[in-house]
């Protein structure tokens, strides 16, 4: 019985130890598994992608791949001068408070030709006194500036390198809102960033270029970019350059949500005149435009809200000489539908003085065809050419010398000989009050403006004025309305029955 009840104790020591060694192995932390017994994870993705989510992924990486070389870091010591005031909306480049007069900054370039010529934007090299160029293969080559144009922000520089790798420059007139784009570039000084979106609106102007002569048609997109992006590429998905990006919608100084390139097609025809001429020779149609509103479209017989109206033809320029008018809607430019006019702007900006252009205008209810040889710009006088007011003669004045007319929220008074001389015209009535959200109100009438004209007719008195008011009820007047620094624009204002 002893020697029965020792072999059921060694069985059992055995079988507890088995048990215990299991135990051990199987993971209470005891024992440590071999590196290749870890397995960590899933054993498969909890997705496969298809064929067509597989290229379009792969779309990105080729372009990534294929341009990036493509894109060079525009190192600059400059003047420490910023390009907006602090307080705009958009901006390009933002200098520290108190910054001291030399300053430090870094943009983009693209590199558009094998042997060295560089795109970038004229505020990334503006006052500049060095230029660096960064390679993507960690090269850095003095820079020289070959020019600038500050009216669409564009400047070339020039590296001595030979077999750079060119970026292809596609065509931004086939561009479509909701196409998937991507910027690359180096922003915050981070070299070599590659960011999507998709084209979010065109033919965007925001106002930066605070020249009256300034061309802005930029592509928005809410591809991600920051400072230091300014000169960098956006891109199709061809690996094409489709824009020059330059600026950002921001409060903060950085990324906000959307920002802004300059057509590749404008950038391309200036970089072709500052490589063979220094500058560029730019040709102009000479006329003063604005957009076409519902209101005015109306009170020109216009079905629907079209085409830019001229404000002022420049005196001595290409329209003054073919016979186009203060008053003509531009709808076409070489058979283009025109419904911006940086619209306009930006085609013909991207024209040498010399060419001849095709436009089709709207005039008295009919539309009619000019050709225009654009010519250059004189110099800055032309910015201050006044139109020149259509003389009729006088008529007495009626004994009314105020009319409040109530149904559009517009009050107006005669005006005194002293007053005619302040603003330089021989005719017109003073606004002496506009109601608050009324019809006046909302077209931008305000007091102390002058009608100077109403369908196309001189006005004289507040009775001339009642008469054209009363004779267009239940449709739409032209108005030219001029400030006191002798501006004129026009006014399409309704007229309730």
């Amino acid at each position: 019985m002893r020697s029965k009840s020792k072999l059921l104790g060694a069985v059992a020591l055995v079988f507890a130890g088995i048990i215990f060694g299991a135990i051990l192995v199987s993971g209470f932390g005891w024992v440590r598994p071999s590196f290749a017994d870890v397995k960590l994870g899933a054993s498969k993705p909890p997705v496969q992608l298809n064929a067509d989510a597989t290229a379009f992924s792969q779309a990105f990486i080729e372009v990534a791949e294929k341009v990036t070389p493509s894109i060079v870091q525009v190192k600059v010591v400059s003047e420490g001068k910023q390009t907006v005031p602090e307080d705009h909306p958009f901006f390009f480049f933002r200098f520290p408070d108190n910054a001291p007069r030399e300053q430090q900054g870094a943009g983009s370039g693209i590199i558009i030709s094998d042997d060295g010529y560089i795109l970038t934007n004229n505020h990334v090299v503006q006052n500049a006194k060095r230029i660096t160029v960064a390679l993507h293969d960690r090269r850095e080559l003095e820079g020289k500036l070959i020019g600038t144009d500050p009216l669409t922000d564009l400047a070339v520089i020039k590296i001595n390198a030979d077999n750079l790798p060119e970026a292809f420059l596609g065509d931004s007139e086939k561009l479509k809102v909701g196409q998937w784009v991507m910027a690359i570039g180096n922003p915050l000084s981070l070299a070599s960033t590659v960011t999507s979106g998709i084209i979010s609106a065109l033919n965007r102007g925001i106002q930066i270029i605070e020249d009256s002569y300034g061309v802005e048609d930029f592509i928005q997109t809410d591809a991600v970019i920051n400072p230091g992006n300014s000169g960098g590429a956006l891109v199709d998905l061809n690996g094409s350059v489709i824009g020059i990006n330059t600026a950002i919608a921001t409060r903060t100084g950085t990324y906000m949500g959307y920002g802004f390139a300059i057509p590749i097609n404008l950038a391309r025809s200036v970089a072709k005149d500052l490589i063979a001429h220094g500058s560029v020779s730019r040709g102009y149609i000479g006329v003063q435009i604005r957009e076409v509103d519902a209101a005015l479209s109306r009170s020109l017989g216009m079905e629907t809200p079209t085409g830019v109206i001229i404000e002022r033809v420049v005196e001595g320029g290409s329209a003054a000489s073919e016979d186009i008018k203060v008053g003509d809607v531009i709808l076409k430019v070489d058979e283009r539908i025109v419904n911006q006019p940086n619209q306009l702007q930006s085609y013909i900006a991207a024209k040498p003085a010399g060419t001849k252009v095709k436009l089709e205008l709207w005039r008295d209810g009919k539309k009619i065809d000019r050709t225009v040889t654009l010519k250059a710009r004189d110099g800055e006088e032309t910015e201050t050419a006044k139109k020149e007011v259509e003389k009729e003669t006088k008529k007495d004045s009626e004994e009314i010398t105020s009319l409040d007319f109530e149904v559009v929220g517009l009050t107006v008074r005669n005006m005194t000989e002293q007053e005619k001389t302040q603003f330089k015209i021989e005719s017109g009535v003073m606004i002496s009050n506009v109601k608050a959200f009324s019809r006046a109100a909302d077209q931008g009438l305000s007091r102390g403006l002058v009608i100077s004209k109403a369908d196309r007719k001189n006005v004289n008195n507040v009775a001339e004025l009642k008469k054209i008011f009363d004779d267009k009820k239940g449709s739409a007047v032209l108005l030219v309305v001029v400030d006191s620094q002798q501006n004129s624009r026009f006014v399409g204002l309704e007229i309730p029955q």
